[in-house]
């Protein structure tokens, strides 16, 4: 019960009000290989569930947890758990995250300034909490949230390539860095459901003070930065079952952040078909549309396209070199209540490609 805790609605014990009412879980294997992993195995849970506090609430939002564990045959390991919970009839919302990561990932530059890849190795925890309270009820259009978010991550760089652009000093957090801080935020949902809106729209603006990466200058010192950033989607019903789904996000750092936590274009979320930090850089921008099809029953399909830029302090977007994606998709619905999807997607970008598959939309 952390997250009522945090919301300061635990009190002294737990109220049977602050207990699920009805959870429904779904398993899924975790199996696949890269060269840099070799075979990965594991196994993950996804529970959705609504509180006895909202029963006979049918605005009720569902909750959201997933916790996953996969191991490597290169002794890496991940343990995650990412989650969205709403609670008292939507007043209270928070998601984020915690998990520890000892794996390896690939480099690739920063900016325009591009380097051949390069395989590093890092051990980290990581704790993401955004916090929100309504604050306007009673709004036809949607519910305006407010909140808090805080940020938690010590990033230990244990392996890089010896002569490569992360050993040389000049990335900032190339030898590591421990990331804390926080910032506001704003939230405003108008979707008619969570999971698989199929209209309305939701926004989510957050604003990061002053972030402090200890360890992560040229000489080991304590870097900030600041950060404002904005997710915004929209959903429009072009048929009973066939949904356009459009993406705006937006992020602008002010200071010098760790490279770890820059603004990152490609993995599942945005501009699939890229590797996830295949583009990084202080400022980014990114428009996303997905054509959501039925096909069966439970089962449906997508296709989705994207493009983004990228810009720092000497030029706020390279409008000039956009990075673009496109691919297409299955969904099979393992929660039929609140349309809950396993996705599969297989993107493509410029010389690059990736499959993904995971619970829930992109966006």
């Amino acid at each position: 019960m952390l997250l009522l805790a945090l919301f300061g609605l635990s009190g002294a014990g737990t109220s049977p009000d602050s207990l699920p009412k009805r959870v429904s879980v779904f398993p899924l294997p975790v199996v696949y290989y890269t060269p840099e992993t070799r075979l990965a195995f594991g196994a993950a849970a996804t529970a959705t569930l609504r509180f006895r506090r909202d029963t006979g609430d049918t605005t009720a939002r569902p909750s959201q947890l997933t916790f996953g564990v996969a191991y490597t045959q290169n002794r890496q390991l991940l343990v995650y758990l990412p989650f969205q919970v709403f609670y008292d009839h939507n007043r209270y919302y928070a998601y984020g995250e915690a998990g520890y990561y000892r794996y390896t990932y690939y480099f690739f530059g920063v900016g325009e300034r591009a380097v051949p890849r390069e395989l590093y190795g890092v051990n980290f925890p990581r704790i993401r909490m955004n916090a929100f309270r309504r604050i306007v009820p009673g709004w036809r259009c949607g519910k305006l949230y407010a909140g808090l978010r805080y940020q938690y991550e010590d990033y230990r760089v244990t392996r890089v390539v010896a002569d490569g652009e992360l050993a040389s000093g000049r990335v900032p957090g190339g030898r590591g860095s421990r990331l804390t801080g926080g910032g506001l935020g704003l939230f405003f949902d108008a979707r008619d459901r969570v999971f698989f809106p199929t209209k309305g729209v939701v926004a989510d603006l957050a604003y990061l003070h002053r972030n402090r990466a200890t360890g992560a200058g040229a000489a080991g010192e304590t870097i900030r930065f600041s950060r404002l950033s904005a997710d915004v989607s929209s959903y429009h019903r072009l048929a009973p079952r066939t949904v356009l789904a459009l993406n705006y996000f937006v992020s602008y750092t002010a200071g010098t952040a760790p490279f770890n936590a820059l603004s990152l274009l490609g993995g599942t979320r945005r501009l699939r078909g890229y590797y996830e930090g295949r583009y990084r850089d202080q400022n980014a921008a990114v428009l996303q549309s997905e054509l959501r099809l039925p096909v069966y029953r439970r089962l449906g399909a997508v296709v989705f396209g994207g493009v983004g830029a990228l810009g720092d302090e000497r030029q706020l977007l390279r409008l000039n070199a956009p990075k673009a994606a496109y691919g297409a998709g299955l969904r099979f619905t393992v929660n039929r209540r609140d349309h809950l999807n396993l996705r599969v997607d297989y993107g493509l970008g410029r010389h690059s490609s990736g499959l993904y598959i995971t619970i829930g939309e992109a966006f």
